[in-house]
C-alpha cells in the first residue's frame, strides 16, 4: 500500500524547531565545503586533479520554479547557482512572464506550476499570497521573501555567525581540518556562543524571522525602532513571538543607543522596502539618528569588538562607509552564504521533502 506524503512547505523559521534550524545550518556548511573545490580553476592534467566528492544531486532532472514578483539580486543568484550544483535547473517566472495575477488565479497557477516543477521558491508581496500558493501547490513551496517573513536571509546570517564563532570567543580557533570521503578535507563547524544582538531600524521581514529564531538559539535581541506602530512588529508576527516564548529574550526601545548597549553584533536593514517608496521622505525623518556608525555604537556602549551585518542592498542613510566597508563588517560573507543556505533548503525541502533532524544525524549523513 502506498503512503501519501504530506507536502512540506516553509513560510518562516517559526515553523521549525531549534534542532531543525541547526540541522539546516550544519547541512549548509557541509554543502559549502563539498562544493567550493568544484568551483575552483581546474588542474591542467587529470593526474593533478584531486578526487572530489560530489555535492548531493537530489535535484537531478528536477526543475524549480522561481516565482518572483519582486526584484532580486542575491536571492535569484543564490537559487540559480545552488540548483545547478544540486543537479537541477531553475525557471525564472517574473510577474511579466506568466498569467498569474492577470488572467489566472493563484490557485490555478499553483497547480499548473506544481504539475511541471518539483518545487516553488516564491518571492511575493503580501504574505497571504504565498500562503495561498502553498495551500494549493502539489509540491513544496519555500518563502523567498514576503511582507512578513524572510527565512532564508536569517539562515544565511546564522551560518555566517557560526563560521565566525572564533571572533566572538577568542578561546576558539577555526579548528583543524579532518579528512572525509575521497580524502577531501573538511573543517568542523563550531557553534557561536550566545550573543547580544542589536537591531537598529524598521521592523521588517528580516527582523521578524530574527525575533522568532534568535532567542530560541540562546541569543538576546535588543531592538530599536521609532515609537510608531508601523515600525513595530505586526500582530501576526508578535503572536508567533509570544507563542514561542521568544518575547522574554527581546528588549525593544526607540533609542538606538540603548539598543546597542552591550551588543556583540549590530544589524540593520533597509528603512524603505520595495513598495514603500512613496513614504521615503517621512521615513527618512522618522529614522533620523538611526544610522549605524562608530560614534553611535561607542556612545551606546557596544562591545569593543562588535561586528556588523546587513542583508543588502544597503543605502548610506542606514550605515556609513566606515562601518560598512570596515573590519567590523560581515556583510559580504553574509551575502555569499545566501547561496549555501538556499542550497541546503533546496536539497532538503525540494529534493528530499524532509527538514526533520533525526537522532545522531550529521550533515554528511544528511547528504547521502
Amino acid at each position: 500500500m502506498s503512503v501519501t506524503r504530506t507536502v512540506p512547505h516553509l513560510m518562516t523559521l517559526a515553523d521549525l524547531t531549534p534542532g531543525q534550524i541547526q540541522r539546516i545550518i550544519l547541512h549548509s556548511y557541509y554543502l559549502k565545503q563539498t562544493s567550493l573545490p568544484w568551483l575552483k580553476p581546474q588542474s591542467r592534467t587529470p593526474k593533478e586533479a584531486p578526487k572530489l566528492r560530489m555535492p548531493s544531486q537530489s535535484l537531478f532532472n528536477k526543475s524549480i520554479a522561481l516565482l518572483f514578483s519582486k526584484r532580486s539580486t542575491r536571492t535569484r543568484l543564490s537559487a540559480e547557482t545552488a540548483a545547478l550544483l544540486l543537479g537541477g535547473q531553475t525557471l525564472f517566472l517574473g510577474k511579466e512572464d506568466i498569467q498569474l495575477g492577470v488572467n489566472e488565479t493563484v490557485r490555478d497557477s499553483a497547480r499548473v506550476i506544481g504539475g511541471m516543477c518539483q518545487g516553488i521558491f516564491a518571492r511575493v508581496g503580501e504574505h497571504e499570497e504565498i500562503e495561498e500558493l502553498a495551500k494549493y501547490s502539489p509540491v513544496p513551496v519555500l518563502n523567498a521573501l514576503s511582507s512578513l517573513w524572510h527565512p532564508t536571509q536569517v539562515l544565511a546570517d546564522l551560518l555566517t555567525l557560526n563560521e565566525n564563532a572564533h571572533i566572538f570567543d577568542p578561546s576558539l580557533d577555526p579548528g583543524p581540518e579532518h579528512t572525509g570521503a575521497f580524502k577531501q578535507k573538511f573543517r568542523k563547524m563550531q557553534e557561536v556562543r550566545p550573543l547580544t544582538v542589536a537591531y537598529v531600524g524598521d521592523s521588517a521581514n528580516v527582523l521578524h524571522d530574527m525575533l522568532v529564531t534568535y532567542p530560541r538559539l540562546g541569543h538576546k535581541l535588543r531592538v530599536a525602532s521609532p515609537e510608531n506602530a508601523k515600525y513595530r512588529a505586526p500582530k501576526p508576527v508578535w503572536d508567533r513571538v509570544v507563542e514561542l516564548g521568544c518575547d522574554k529574550g527581546i528588549h525593544w526601545t526607540s533609542d538606538p543607543r540603548e539598543a546597542v548597549h552591550g551588543a556583540d553584533l549590530v544589524v540593520t536593514d533597509t528603512w524603505i522596502s520595495m513598495g514603500q517608496e512613496a513614504e521615503k521622505e517621512q521615513r527618512l525623518k522618522d529614522f533620523k539618528g538611526y544610522q549605524v556608525t562608530e560614534a553611535l555604537c561607542r556612545e551606546g556602549g557596544a562591545k569593543p569588538d562588535w561586528k556588523f551585518m546587513h542583508c543588502l542592498p544597503r543605502k548610506q542613510d542606514e550605515v556609513d562607509d566606515e562601518v560598512f566597508y570596515g573590519p567590523r563588517s560581515l556583510v559580504f560573507e553574509e551575502s555569499d552564504n545566501r547561496k549555501w543556505t538556499i542550497m541546503a533548503m533546496f536539497d532538503l525541502l525540494f529534493g528530499k521533502w524532509s527538514l526533520l533532524a533525526r537522532p545522531g544525524e550529521t550533515a554528511e549523513m544528511a547528504s547521502e
